[in-house]
């Protein structure tokens, strides 16, 4: 048994070559099946496909402002906790900062404390003249290497007393003073930066009471 081919029967009342009505088709005789073909199916024969319905409307203006409104606040909030952020570590750097150098100064004051016995020997040899040749240039070398710590001397004869820097343990009235001065240094002040380790030592001559 073969069968018999599948035809279609054109209904479209507009003829799409003429563009003419035509009229309507007698039903076929064979009584095969028939299949209706709508007036707008030619435009399926290119291929293309029927136009979708409109997509929805966009966003109202106002949905729109409000989102950039949100993402404004939240960059500004983003931005206020970089800046506490950043403002935290840099108190945090500066305190380290103090206090490595704090730590750096007792370190270097504990070594002063620790000198200052050898230090006024040095400094007693040199006032009886007595610091001469090698250990002479060993002072001077110790001196130098004070100095590069910030360490220095100080106290001399015919300073103005100040009892911030001065210790005064023995005190001479002169007719002839006018203010009061060191007269003699009996141990030398010595300072770290501008930190006072030790005062000087001195004995002072001031005007007659």
């Amino acid at each position: 048994m073969t069968d018999s081919p599948f035809e279609f029967t054109d209904k479209r009342r507009i003829d799409p070559e003429t563009g003419q009505p035509r009229d309507a088709a007698a039903p076929s005789g064979d009584g095969e099946p028939e299949v209706v073909v709508p007036d707008d199916a030619s435009s399926l024969t290119d291929g293309s496909v029927p136009d979708a319905p409109a997509a929805d409307a966009p966003a109202s203006g106002a949905g729109a402002d409000d989102e950039l409104a949100a993402a404004q606040a939240l960059a500004a909030e983003r931005l206020d906790d970089l800046q506490r952020e950043r403002a935290s570590f840099t108190n945090y750097r500066n305190r380290a900062l103090r206090d490595q150098e704090a730590a750096r100064t007792r370190g270097i004051e504990d070594v002063l404390a620790t000198l200052l016995p050898v230090l006024d020997d040095i400094d007693r040899a040199r006032q009886a003249g007595e610091l001469e040749g090698p250990f002479a240039a060993i002072s001077d070398k110790l001196d130098a290497a004070l100095g590069k710590f910030e360490i220095v001397r100080f106290g001399a004869v015919g300073e103005e007393f100040d009892p911030t820097v001065h210790d005064a343990l023995m005190h001479e009235d002169s007719a002839e003073a006018t203010t009061t001065t060191v007269k003699f240094v009996i141990e030398p002040g010595y300072r770290i930066g501008e930190k006072i380790v030790r005062a000087a030592r001195v004995a002072v001559v001031g005007p007659q009471q």
